[in-house]
């Protein structure tokens, strides 16, 4: 797929079938004709070349369920993720939950 960038403007250029219905998915996906479009906002980093893609997460569509990992909280307190800066109230004894791969961070 082809990018291409002209100051606030993005076009993609599909390279191929499995491009082309991708594209179409995800127009589908953004674009409501009676209410308002979706935004997309970036996630994370993309530096190259150690990193091969960039992500984005689409406001307004639920994301997938929460994942808790072994580790328990030793304080009741709030705990963010670094990557998508999602928030999450735990309470002390309660699991650490697991965002974008990863534990999420205690914000105190």
């Amino acid at each position: 797929m082809k990018i291409s960038v002209d100051r606030n403007v993005v076009e993609f250029h599909p390279a191929n079938e499995q491009e082309t219905s991708e594209l179409e998915l995800l127009w589908r996906v953004m674009v409501d004709c009676l209410k308002d479009n979706k935004k997309m906002t970036p996630m994370g980093n993309y530096i190259p070349p150690g990193d091969t893609m960039a992500r984005f997460v689409i406001e307004g569509i639920p994301g997938g369920k929460t994942v808790f990992s072994d580790k328990k909280s030793e304080k009741t307190c709030a705990y963010y993720c670094a990557v998508c800066n999602k928030y999450m109230n735990v309470k002390a004894g309660d699991d650490v939950p697991l965002c974008c791969g990863r534990l999420m961070e205690d914000m105190d």
